[in-house]
């Protein structure tokens, strides 16, 4: 396992010589020692990227040939994907069978991206007087790419697959929890014949690798996902260089059943929508909006199912709840629960810390019923397996409810009645809304926040078009 930098394809310890530690957070036990890039690793891999995006090797590079690329580095992945499953689940402590999502939706967002390289072209428009006048779509440049630990390898593929399709190059700042997967995709693109430079990893901290590639002057955009404390301080620190941004942040996300549900499919909807990923899931189901007449039955079939779905071995094929990402992050989901508690809510499964053989950063999944719109759990995004319910009385209701957050990443709608599936999937002020399922996603379908949870979009042919310059030229006839 390689755990150096990973720079114009070749692999090289960190200028400083600093060294941090990977931890399994389902055992404690240490993965590897990973080089802590800093500012001076950022230069060097920066400088890599600029100079493999004005080289001939790449700009001359045609699109079909650029496609082809990509697909080749799909198809590589594809063939490790056991191995790279099984090193997601190390570093993050989610369950295998997560994890092998997660790899074939990467390979899946590769072949989409690959697929467009040369479908992607301009346009001419009709103006005034005698001109052919024509757009062209131009890449950026270099992209600083700054990606979380809670899908490390899915979310930087909705980054670099777009970039690279595009014809930009890449910079990689992976989070320092759950580097691997990426240092492994730098072998990938590397024997797939990326040209040196296209593809950079540098692993590192946010404090010093990420703000040394927001605040670099020769980095021409940055997409990032992660909190939104995090992306403010981004906007700020990009303000100098007057870099485009694409920022995916938190959500505090409703779930809303209707009394004309299916109760038992929303059930396990609101199920999946707040438990899959131990809820580190920026568009978990966090916040259930439950009409007040079916409520008791929701949650007591609710609370059943959750008292089943137990903390387990990531790697037992029967564990659906694996282990939070840290030992930070346990203390802060349990700091939430107890302040759940503290400020009156219902206790209806759940509550606590949990090992598997001893060990590990376990939660136990958490209901909590009577959860009052003001209460801290109703308002900030917990980021653990952890759900709020909260009752309403129509439709109306329900829709001041979900949109009383700062946040507007997703919803969900569950609802036998078509009119009001549209009439609320069109008021809720999210980027996402599922109506009748929950936590879907697709390379073709674009993926984003309204307010306070970001602006610009991960997948589809508008993140791609994120990566763009829009050139219109003008030719006398």
């Amino acid at each position: 396992m390689r755990t150096d930098l990973f720079i114009g394809n070749e692999w090289a310890p960190a200028a400083s010589g600093r060294r941090f530690d990977v931890q399994n957070p389902a055992t404690e036990e240490l993965l590897a020692s990973v080089a802590e890039g800093d500012a001076a690793d950022i230069d060097r891999a920066v400088a890599a990227a600029r100079a493999c995006f004005e080289s001939a090797e790449w700009r001359g590079l045609s699109a079909r040939k650029r496609g082809a690329l990509l697909f080749k580095a799909a198809d590589l992945l594809a063939s490790r994907l056991p191995e790279m499953a099984e090193l997601e689940t190390r570093q993050n402590g989610k369950p295998l069978f997560e994890s092998k999502i997660d790899v074939s939706s990467t390979v899946e967002t590769l072949r989409y991206y690959a697929g467009w390289c040369d479908k992607f072209g301009g346009e001419t428009v009709p103006v005034d007087g005698n001109f052919l006048t024509y757009i062209r779509h131009e890449p950026i440049g270099v992209i600083g790419a700054i990606v979380p630990w809670n899908f490390p390898l899915n979310i930087a593929g909705w980054k670099f697959a777009p970039a690279l399709a595009a014809g930009c190059t890449v910079v990689l700042k992976p989070a320092s929890e759950t580097p691997l997967t990426a240092l492994l995709m730098g072998e990938i693109f590397a024997e797939a014949g990326l040209p040196a430079g296209a593809f950079n990893v540098v692993p590192g901290h946010g404090s010093t690798a990420g703000s040394a590639l927001v605040r670099h002057p020769d980095v021409d955009k940055i997409s990032f996902t992660g909190s939104t404390s995090v992306g403010q301080r981004i906007m700020q620190d990009a303000a100098g260089t007057v870099k485009r941004l694409t920022l995916e942040l938190g959500g505090k996300s409703p779930n809303i059943i209707f009394d004309d549900a299916d109760i038992a499919a929303a059930v396990r909807g609101a199920q999946t929508g707040i438990f899959y990923g131990k809820g580190e899931v920026c568009a978990a189901g966090s916040r259930l909006l439950v009409d007040r007449k079916v409520k008791d039955q929701v949650v007591e079939q609710l609370a059943a199912r959750c008292r089943k779905l137990l903390p387990g071995d990531p790697f037992d094929k029967t564990t659906r709840l694996g282990a939070v990402v840290s030992k930070k992050q346990q203390e802060s989901v349990l700091e939430y629960i107890g302040t759940a508690s503290n400020e009156g809510a219902t206790l209806v499964a759940g509550g606590k810390a949990a090992t598997v053989n001893g060990k590990g950063f376990f939660v136990e999944a958490t209901i909590f019923d009577d959860v009052a719109p003001t209460m801290t759990i109703a308002r900030e995004e917990i980021f653990g397996p952890v759900l709020a319910v909260l009752a309403f009385d129509d439709e109306e209701e329900a829709v001041a409810l979900a949109n009383q957050s700062m946040y507007g990443l997703a919803a969900g709608v569950w609802s036998r009645d078509i009119g009001r599936a549209h009439r609320v999937a069109h008021a809720i002020r999210a980027g996402t809304v599922w109506v009748n399922t929950y936590n879907m996603y697709d390379p073709a379908a674009p993926f984003g926040g309204y307010k306070q949870s970001g602006f610009g979009r991960d997948l589809g042919r508008t993140a791609l078009e994120g990566y763009t310059e829009t050139k219109s030229v003008w030719i006398a006839l």
